[in-house]
């Protein structure tokens, strides 16, 4: 068998070109010509308080301890329940978990200022145990010294969980393993 004669390369090789440009002439058609829109993407924001902005005092172990109201839009569709880890990778001994919130119904776009601290919600949703060994929220304690980050993430689902009450944020992680449609992140500050 031989192989291919030298005009037939030469023929090849002056072909790339006009195939690349015809790619990237696709690549970039105007958005409007596209049938499909691209959805809003997932956003998380706080009456308490700016994205990396200082937490207030209320909000943590120094002051009442309660929840900070919470807020999102942009769910994608086919979104059947929402789940909301809070955590604090700064901490001496690891990352420590502040929050764990799951099931909330599809149709949620709000967290009250000082959810209720007991495992299941009304109108929908459960609180798991957070690195306190409590149920529902525990605020920003970190000790004396430097500012921690505080990281509140969203996260859209296709499915419920259906997790027992008391769930702890690694059993939450694993049962939303390839169920997350959309996350959104909130980053908050607080220093003692």
């Amino acid at each position: 068998m031989r192989g291919p004669k030298p005009t037939d390369l030469v023929c090849i090789l002056m072909t790339i070109p006009w195939l690349i440009l015809g790619a990237l002439g696709a690549a970039s058609k105007p958005v409007g010509l596209s049938s499909a829109v691209p959805p809003d993407p997932l956003k998380l924001s706080s009456s308490a308080f700016q994205p990396g902005g200082d937490i207030p005092r209320e909000f943590t172990c120094e002051g009442a301890d309660e929840s900070p109201e919470l807020s999102w839009s942009g769910a994608p569709p086919g979104t059947k329940s929402f789940a909301l880890i809070a955590d604090d990778p700064d901490a001496p001994a690891g990352t420590w978990v502040h929050w764990v919130i799951f099931d909330l119904p599809p149709e949620t776009q709000h967290l009250p200022r000082g959810v209720p601290k007991q495992a299941e919600l009304q109108g929908g949703g459960r609180q798991g145990n957070n690195d306190f060994d409590r149920v529902g929220y525990g605020g920003p304690c970190p000790p004396p010294g430097k500012p921690h980050r505080y990281f509140f993430k969203l996260y859209a689902l296709d499915t419920p969980l259906n997790l027992k009450a008391g769930a702890t944020k690694r059993d939450l992680e694993r049962a939303m393993r390839g169920h997350i449609l959309a996350q959104a992140e909130l980053m908050g500050r607080y220093k003692r």
